[in-house]
């Protein structure tokens, strides 16, 4: 019996397109990576009886970085990184050890199906998944063939039986075309993102961003707010006059009928086009027009148009929507929502996507309609050859979905509903007035056939006034005749749907992008969200842009990018060489790069006017060792120390409060320590500006505090305060928090977790004596007399913490509450305490250590 391995993009994919397959007779277990699990069934392939293993991966299993010290701001100049930096593969997420599990489920089957999504990042996972598993497999006889493909749009039964007897192969271009996108924004966005940080940051004190990004789409996205920014800022509004005249038909009902010439700029010209009419006291019809009209029921939904309606309508951003749109699809309750189609092929189960809508209270009686006279065929829409329109596969209640996932999946259900019901039909009335020799206008609009206004209410021709039954030479007493004087008004900010308008227009990202560029710029600082959705573009957003104009515009321009997107896609049909247009490409933006560093001044002279110099900005706070004198705590993104006298600055950690640390100095370099705190639930650690910048030992890396020094005296240092190995992660150490008091607690200098004890003591010390079990380091603790809660009204004990049942419930662990996920993981192994004696912390009476964290934790803390 053959094996078939299938994989899936993600672990509940698998387990849906499984149960489809197997109708729900198969086994399940884990992965060895703890997160993919593993269907298996039996079932027949290409005609023979065989044995199939459905897993998946979590989206990409590889990503691209360069290798070693190319990964260095401080080594490297960037201008290197457009073609002298060599790149490599590295698993996208280590921890998920994706690799591994893959060729251990792959090990010894004969086929693979690959279920990756239909759309070009599904292809390259396709050759991610293939360049893990090929060698492992079982080598084919002759010319058998071992890799398919299966192309499907939903979950559902139909589609995916559908895709199981149509196997085809993966698309080596359109995966070639993603590599190449890959490479060009690893590229171009690491030089001139590095560049322009390190040069701003090391002038200006308040940019208030951590990075000075830019990106080839990243960057036109900013350019078209900024752009809007800029016509608001010039725009000089002009004042103009409106002649408004109102009719009385009958003596209860007046009507407001609108000047023909619309309005006109000059006061004078316009009373006397006032008093001309004020001559008149009856209004003559000289005609009236009745035009049967059509408002066309809309196009089947792609992705750009879904993202439009959520942020417009539903006040959803585009990333959050799309988060919602794929959760939606795996949970099979609508098809694929990456699309650019907005046309049904003509096999498109159309009535059987309805006939599952005819029992939702909502629409049931629209449906039901559709369903007895017949359904209208959808206007006939772009078709990109990707992927049907998102149309709602399943039906589905508000108490199944709630909240953002009900709204956006009623809004998909209705709207195709609507692409099937009959255009929305009305009559219009057209009255033409004259009031002495000035002409005037009144349009009424009857709806006669609502179509599908029913079902998208807010499509609907709203109600007016109805007009008045009259014929050619009626006259009508004029009531009243007026100037209304106005002002042309500015255009606004540009709200996130109109943004995602321009970007398709103008060929900047795909519909699978669109929402994280405009997203970066977001969490970039470059614009902020106003309400309305509106983007309101920074002071450094606005910079930024307006730098980029004055020494190359096309750094910031649509059209460069929009050239690009097209190689690309010649990339994905095979008209265009991987290799050539990589090359191409960087070439032109290697000699941007060349400009733009030797333009940068013109940038500058504009962010002196906007921006405070690094002298300048910030309050004193600690000193340096070099100079004594006191050095400036700049809050703004990125925090940092600078002293204005040697000219230094230095970067500390962030998402957090700095203060200093009680005027104690570092031993190694004479400046005066700072406290990092993550606030009163999370963990805290002193550290050496200089130090934190320059590691004094060859076993630290920058970034390390006071809490992973392995200084062998200092007070501070992991060598004096390391009290044992951490119980969830492999390399840290929990570390007494020596200002914690009187609610002590240890944590550890590697992950967030954090070991309260001993509230109340008056003294917490580390001692130099080791636990014989466990060899973690004694702890001393004296306690006040009054809140001992030592037996015998002790006041004092000294023992170890994990092993000590005296000091047992004494001790809680917990997880830090960090601001932000800032806790970059160290690699650094520690030997123990960092005391040299090669101590194993967190050892126990059996030497076998636990298999899994839970067996460590019990066998610590119960």
């Amino acid at each position: 019996m053959r094996t078939v391995l299938m994989v899936a993009e993600k672990p509940s994919l698998a387990q849906s397109i499984a149960k489809i397959l197997s109708r729900g007779n198969m086994s399940s277990r884990k992965g060895l990576n703890g997160v993919c699990s593993v269907h298996e069934y039996t079932g027949s392939f290409v005609g023979q009886s065989a044995h199939f293993k459905m897993t998946s991966v979590c989206g990409h299993v590889m990503t691209l970085d360069f290798i070693g010290k190319y990964n260095s701001w401080d080594k490297v100049d960037p201008a290197e990184l457009f073609s002298k930096a060599p790149t490599e593969k590295k698993e996208a997420n280590p921890k998920l050890t994706m690799v591994k599990f893959l060729q251990v489920e792959g090990r010894g089957c004969d086929c693979i199906v690959l279920w990756l999504d239909c759309d070009k990042e599904g292809e390259n996972i396709c050759f991610e998944v293939l360049d893990a598993v090929l060698p492992v497999m079982n080598k084919p006889r002759g010319t058998e063939r071992t890799v398919y493909r299966a192309k499907f749009s939903s979950i559902t039964d139909t589609d995916i039986c559908n895709a199981m007897s149509h196997l085809g192969e993966p698309n080596r271009n359109e995966a070639l075309s993603v590599d190449a996108r890959q490479e060009l924004d690893l590229r171009i966005g690491c030089a001139f993102t590095r560049f322009q940080t390190k040069y701003f940051q090391g002038k200006y004190g308040n940019l208030d961003s951590s990075l000075i990004s830019f990106g080839p789409c990243q960057t036109p996205t900013l350019g078209f707010c900024v752009e809007r920014h800029d016509k608001i800022q010039s725009f000089k509004p002009e004042t103009y006059w409106v002649l408004q005249a109102k009719v009385n038909p009958e003596k209860e009902s007046s009507l407001t009928l609108d000047w023909d010439r619309v309005r006109v700029f000059d006061r004078e010209v316009a009373q006397m086009f006032l008093n001309i009419t004020k001559m008149a006291k009856e209004a003559k019809v000289e005609s009236v027009s009745k035009k049967e009209k059509v408002k066309q029921r809309p196009l089947a939904l792609n992705t750009v148009e879904m993202l439009r309606v959520a942020s417009a309508a539903l006040g959803m951003g585009p990333q959050h929507a799309m988060q919602i749109a794929e959760r939606l699809y795996t949970q099979g309750y609508i098809s694929y929502p990456r699309t650019e189609t907005t046309h049904y092929p003509e096999n498109f189960d159309l009535k059987g996507c309805l006939r599952q809508q005819a029992s939702n209270p909502y629409w049931a009686e629209t449906v039901n309609a559709l369903l007895s006279e017949g359904i209208n065929r959808p206007r006939k829409g772009h078709d990109a050859g990707d992927h049907p329109p998102i149309t709602p596969m399943r039906a589905a209640t508000e108490a199944e979905l709630g909240g953002d996932g009900w709204r956006l999946y009623e809004y998909i259900t209705r709207h195709f509903i609507a692409t099937v019901s009959a255009d929305c039909k009305y009559l219009q009335t057209t009255i033409s007035f004259s009031i002495g020799p000035e002409r005037f206008t009144c349009i009424g609009k009857v709806v006669t056939s609502p179509g599908f206004t029913e079902i998208m209410p807010w499509h609907s021709i709203p109600l007016e006034e109805s007009l008045p039954h009259c014929e050619k030479g009626d006259l009508f007493p004029v009531s009243e005749i007026k100037l209304l004087e106005k002002q042309t008004s500015p255009p606004d900010y540009l709200t996130e749907a109109e943004l995602i308008t321009l970007m398709e227009k103008h060929g900047i990202g795909t519909d699978a992008s669109i929402p994280v560029h405009i997203n970066n710029i977001c969490q970039r600082n470059y614009v902020t969200v106003e309400s309305g959705r509106r983007l309101k573009p920074t002071n450094l957003g606005i910079v930024l842009v307006h730098g980029y104009y004055k020494i190359d515009a096309e750094l910031v321009l649509p059209t460069i990018r929009s050239a690009v997107e097209k190689q690309l896609n010649l990339i994905a049909l095979g008209k265009a060489n991987y290799h050539q247009v990589l090359e191409h490409t960087l070439d032109i933006f290697k000699r941007k790069f060349h400009y733009f560093v030797d333009s940068i001044a013109g940038m500058d002279e504009l962010m002196e006017v906007s921006f405070s110099p690094l002298a300048a900005t910030g309050k004193p706070l600690s000193r340096c060792g070099k100079c004594h004198r006191f050095m400036k705590y700049i809050q703004a993104k990125p925090s940092r120390l600078h002293c204005s006298h040697c000219d230094d600055t230095y970067s500390l950690p962030q998402n957090g409060t700095i203060k200093l640390y009680k005027e104690l100095r570092c031993p190694l370099d004479d400046f005066e320590l700072v406290l990092w705190s993550s606030g009163s639930r999370g963990k805290s650690y002193p550290l050496c500006p200089y130090c934190y910048n320059h590691p004094p030992f060859r076993d630290m890396k920058k970034g390390m505090g006071c809490n992973e020094c392995t200084h062998p005296t200092c007070q501070h240092s992991l060598s004096m305060l390391g009290i044992g190995q951490c119980v969830e992660c492999e390399n840290g150490v929990l570390v007494l928090d020596s200002t914690s008091g009187p609610k002590w607690k240890m944590a550890c200098n590697k992950c967030n977790v954090v070991v309260h004890f001993f509230e109340n003591a008056h003294k917490v010390r580390v001692s130099p004596e080791t636990c014989e079990l466990c060899e973690a380091a004694l702890v001393d603790v004296d306690f006040n007399k009054a809140k001992s809660p030592l037996p015998g009204d002790e006041t004092q004990h000294s023992g170890c913490v994990f092993c000590d049942p005296v000091f047992q419930d004494l001790v809680e662990l917990k997880h830090a509450a960090m601001r932000h996920p800032m806790h970059r993981g160290g690699q650094g192994k520690r030997q123990g305490r960092g005391r040299g004696k090669g101590r194993r912390p967190g050892g126990r009476l059996n030497p076998k250590k636990p298999k899994d964290k839970m067996a460590a934790l019990a066998a610590y803390f119960v």
